[in-house]
């Protein structure tokens, strides 16, 4: 479990530690210099990183080819990076990485909270938090890119005295930080029900015959 001391000083402001503890457990990792590296849906092999410097490197070559999740946060390294050489070492730093993707995370947590419709509800359905779980570690939710969906504003799950305007994003500017994931672009998953594929063709004003 991730310290919380560590949850306390680096998470984001607009997350509750709960959300954040259930966050970090579930999709997350307990080393900061953990990468997984994904083609599609299939998870590529790669060595342990023993060090920030071949954790960067390992980054650096896979990142334009395969999704790259870092750290503590599993933060998609490819967020906002147009080239492996913008990519920085906060990547595979504890504070920073846990920082960066809890920011992020409240985003997800925000879009899913505003589709359920209870966006100032004190009576939150587990089911919040383990759709925005699933969105993170997807990227997808009701076939929306998460991670590139404009932030809808803060909502319920804010701790007391968090900013109104917090947003995924603030305070990340020396780090990737981008609404623009620069990662393969794959299909959302669709789990095997055909329901959650987006509408790609508009054939409502076609008449039967």
């Amino acid at each position: 479990m991730v310290d919380a001391a560590l949850i306390q000083k680096c998470s984001d402001p607009s997350l509750k530690p709960a959300i954040v503890e259930a966050f970090v457990e579930r999709a997350g990792s307990e080393d900061p210099l953990a990468i997984t590296v994904r083609s599609g849906n299939r998870v590529v092999l790669v060595p342990k990183p023993t060090t920030p410097e071949a954790a960067m490197e390992l980054i650096r070559q896979h990142i334009g080819r395969n999704t790259v999740r870092v750290g503590i946060a599993q933060y998609p390294a490819g967020l906002g990076i147009m080239q492996a050489g913008e990519l920085k070492p906060d990547l595979v730093d504890a504070c920073k990485n846990l920082r960066m993707g809890t920011a992020l995370f409240a985003k997800v947590h925000r879009i899913v909270m505003k589709w359920y419709g209870i966006p100032s509800g004190k009576d939150v359905p587990p089911e919040v938090l383990d759709d925005a779980i699933l969105a993170w570690q997807t990227g997808f939710f009701e076939g929306e890119a998460v991670f590139r969906t404009p932030d809808p504003g803060r909502v319920e799950g804010a701790e007391p005295g968090a900013s109104e305007d917090v947003k995924a994003g603030d305070g990340m500017s020396d780090g990737p930080g981008d609404e623009a994931e620069r990662e393969p672009a794959d299909d959302p998953p669709l789990q095997g029900d055909p329901n959650k594929a987006g509408i790609r063709i508009d054939l409502s004003g076609i008449e039967a015959k």
